[in-house]
């Protein structure tokens, strides 16, 4: 087993917003991310995927792009951004769950040798520009939210890795709230994405005091799936 993480899907199979709108770096990229995916996931293989799966509205509208994204090799974890509105209760999107796909919500996933995933999906923190108090009662809901996922995990597996959408650590601003709860509970590793465009400079790569963090949105690792380490323990 090898694990893979790539965020910022942005697949719109029922909806149309084209995201060549963003720029020419998003031109045919659910074709992209297709033909790249499969040159590199096998089945065997698991791949994160933390947040901004589908541009859909309703749960009906999602389901063209879970199917695309079951299609294709692996076995795959979703996670929640800010953009999946589809994404209702649990109960109702398992439901129609395609059978590779599975959810990360407020628990822990066991990927099996030992390896368990931990996440939510962040918010800005108050510590942004132009961060409003409505965004600090979502920041901190995200805090506790990721404290359950950790207290999930505790105790059940060799190593935990984590997957938030939003960045948990910014360059220039240092880390979140969020990664002093990971690193407590022994996180060694941490995918996310969000950050678009110019905003990619704000991303934090490699190991920063004992978490490794990987930033997959997207339009910044040319659509391709990015090896996770796994075996170090």
């Amino acid at each position: 087993m090898r694990l893979f993480a790539l965020a910022d899907l942005h697949l719109g199979v029922a909806v149309d917003k084209p995201m060549d709108i963003f720029g020419p770096v998003w031109e045919r990229h659910a074709e992209r991310i297709d033909a790249n995916w499969r040159r590199v996931v096998q089945p065997d293989d698991w791949v994160l995927v933390p947040g901004d799966i589908s541009w859909a509205m309703k749960l009906e509208d999602a389901l063209p792009d879970l199917r695309f994204i079951d299609a294709l090799p692996g076995r795959k974890l979703l996670l929640k951004g800010n953009h999946d509105f589809w994404w209702g209760s649990r109960a109702k999107v398992e439901a129609v769950l395609p059978p590779s796909l599975r959810l990360l919500q407020h628990d822990a996933a066991d990927l099996g040798e030992g390896l368990g995933v931990v996440g939510t999906r962040g918010w800005t923190p108050p510590e942004a520009p132009r961060s409003t108090p409505e965004d600090r009662k979502i920041y901190e809901r995200e805090l506790l939210r990721l404290q359950l996922s950790l207290k999930a995990a505790a105790g059940r597996f060799e190593r935990v890795i984590a997957m938030i959408h939003y960045p948990p650590v910014y360059a220039g601003l240092g880390e979140t709230g969020f990664v002093p709860l990971l690193r407590e509970a022994g996180v060694t590793a941490c995918v996310y994405g969000h950050l678009h465009g110019p905003d990619h400079r704000y991303a934090v790569r490699g190991e920063r005091n004992g978490i490794r963090y990987y930033f997959v949105a997207a339009d910044a690792v040319e659509f391709t799936p990015v090896e996770i380490g796994i075996g170090d323990r």
